[in-house]
């Protein structure tokens, strides 16, 4: 049975969350949540490219030859990430350099891949847009809370925008600093899989 516009919006939000259902973009997952700023930043930038790429393959799907839709699909996201990168560097500086690499590399996250192969070659512009709006939203809330835990655990603060950070424990906090480093990221991201795991299975 087909889906409603809203059931395409919101499976993204629980259903099939990446990172946490899906289990698919754990490079930028694991890389850039040291902190609610990059987590945030990074989900945002990777839902502008899903969103619009979405648009654009539902938009061309009768037209793209069956067997060079990949390299049609690379091209199309490579050309919103692009823009990406040039806004980012115009309006959001600072975010731009602490994403760094991880910013170009959103053309070859498996998500908006596989959100363009899965959903949006195969479906109209209308369900495509609810489904990369809410895919996004889901990997953007995902980064978000990693971040959090991550960030609150290894410095005790929470940075949400520039010099915009809030000191969240006292001053007889002992930050746990392995939690913002590599290691960290591994073990906070396994224990929230097995969380989201436990409350799915109820």
């Amino acid at each position: 049975m087909a889906k409603s516009i809203a059931q395409e919006f919101t499976k993204g939000l629980w259903q099939e969350i990446p990172p946490f259902r899906l289990v698919l973009g754990l490079c930028p997952t694991l890389a850039v949540t040291k902190t609610v700023e990059n987590g945030i930043g990074m989900g945002v930038a990777t839902t502008f490219v899903l969103v619009f790429s979405n648009i654009l393959v539902a938009a061309l799907r009768k037209l793209i030859p069956s067997k060079v839709r990949i390299a049609c699909f690379i091209i199309i996201i490579a050309t919103f990430v692009t823009v990406v990168e040039l806004l980012m560097q115009a309006y959001a500086y600072g975010l731009f350099m602490k994403l760094g690499i991880f910013i170009p590399l959103i053309v070859v996250n498996c998500i908006v891949l596989g959100r363009a192969e899965a959903f949006a070659s195969k479906n109209g512009i209308v369900a495509s847009t609810a489904d990369g709006l809410g895919i996004g939203i889901g990997f953007t809330l995902s980064l978000a809370a990693l971040a959090a835990v991550r960030e609150l655990l290894g410095s005790g603060s929470l940075t949400i925008w520039g010099d915009l950070s809030f000191q969240v424990m006292g001053p007889s906090f002992k930050p746990f600093t392995f939690m913002i480093q590599a290691p960290g990221a591994f073990i906070c991201l396994g224990l929230m899989l097995c969380l989201m795991n436990l409350v799915g299975s109820k």
